[in-house]
């Protein structure tokens, strides 16, 4: 139970601080009298590195194990933050998105192996509910200090000093992890690319366009909503945010619906009410069915990730699963790093008004891909 509480903890600092560099950047890039568009390399950088770790995250966590991999990249993570507390330049900034990244993708990958391997399919979901938490706490944080005149640095310092809390508690309960470890080391290595496994690429193309959907709405959802929609950009912000409240509160009630559904039922349903929402963003109505389409979305999204990924040690075995999960989300962000900017592209190019017609296709995709993947498992 206590191994239970620490894993939950690390997704909330997983989660805090994914959205802070936005929430600052408006105040940093004058700081440092640095373009505007700079977040967008940083961003990248981060997800550059987040996409590693997570790729190679199968090797490492079978030769050092999740406790040790988990305890020493939140330590890189903590000392990152604290890094973007005092750093003198961009190029500092930039420097330091390295070890941001590659102990996120490293945890990520090891904490959600670890949970779909050992508990119930509730917990997958509450873990991703406590790292939207995080993520919606990050930008809380960063608001408060710059609302209340004081400097973006403290900020980031505090993350970091929680961080440092969260690294000392995994240090301490590095013991709890040896059962789990030692099942991971006694598994026979494998060999060969697990690309080849039967409905491996189809799952690994479902996260890719999940991803897409969620990075596209957080990305261009209030700038679909001013320029498409002429809705104030206050009222945009305000609305956006409400679709991850949707994500977030959406899987702390899936964490109880699992005890009744399965995984697969409950990805169906996600997907179905993402393609509801996207269509309350298309016909005319209303303003308020906007926000109504919105948070369905969001409730449509907040079962599929934690589902896709607990089920994976069901499809593809659990001597394949640890690897798989790390291509998952590696693919997953490489996903949420190319598709969100090739729509600002092609919006550019035409109307922000093709917005939720981008967010029904990528649902289609994802709901073929999974669809075809289940007779590949053996699935009804």
């Amino acid at each position: 139970m206590m191994l239970l509480v620490i894993i939950y903890l690390a997704f909330i600092g997983l989660g805090l601080p994914d959205a802070m560099l936005g929430a600052a950047w408006p105040v940093m890039h004058k700081e440092y009298v640095a373009p505007i568009e700079m977040a967008g390399v940083l961003s990248m950088i981060i997800v550059g590195g987040t996409i590693v770790s997570s790729f190679y995250s199968g090797v490492v966590l079978q030769k050092w194990g999740v406790g040790r991999v988990t305890w020493v990249s939140v330590m890189m993570t903590a000392v990152a933050l604290l890094g973007f507390s005092l750093s003198p330049s961009v190029l500092w900034l930039a420097l330091l998105a390295v070890p941001l990244g590659l102990g996120a993708g490293s945890v990520d990958a090891g904490l959600n192996h670890y949970v779909a391997t050992h508990y119930k399919a509730h917990h997958m979901s509450w873990l991703h509910c406590f790292w939207g938490i995080g993520a919606i706490l990050g930008p809380l944080l960063m608001s408060h200090f710059i609302a209340g005149g004081e400097s973006w640095r403290k900020g980031y310092l505090t993350v970091s000093v929680i961080q440092f809390a969260i690294v000392l508690l995994l240090l301490f309960s590095l013991s709890l992890w040896k059962k789990g470890d030692m099942a991971a080391a006694s598994t026979v290595p494998v060999r060969g690319k697990v690309t080849q496994i039967k409905g491996v690429k189809l799952s690994l193309f479902a996260f890719f366009f999940y991803i897409g959907v969620e990075a596209t709405i957080s990305l261009w959802g209030s700038s679909f909503l001013v320029n498409a929609k002429e809705l104030p950009v206050a009222t945009a912000v305000l609305w956006v945010s409400l679709f991850y409240v949707g994500v977030t509160f959406g899987r702390l009630i899936t964490g109880f619906v699992t005890f009744c559904f399965e995984n697969r039922t409950l990805i169906r349903v996600g997907q179905g009410l993402i393609l509801v929402g996207a269509v309350l963003l298309i016909v005319p109505l209303p303003p308020l069915f906007l926000l109504i389409g919105l948070v369905l979305v969001g409730f449509g999204c907040a079962p599929i990730y934690p589902c896709m990924l607990h089920i994976t040690p069901e499809r593809f075995g659990t001597e394949h699963s640890q690897r798989i999960i790390g291509y998952q989300m590696a693919v997953a962000n490489i996903g949420g790093a190319f598709l969100p900017p090739l729509f600002g592209w092609f919006a550019a190019k035409t109307t922000f008004s093709v917005f939720p017609y981008v967010i029904v296709a990528y649902t289609i995709a994802m709901l073929i891909l999974s669809e075809k993947l289940r007779p590949q498992c053996g699935e009804s």
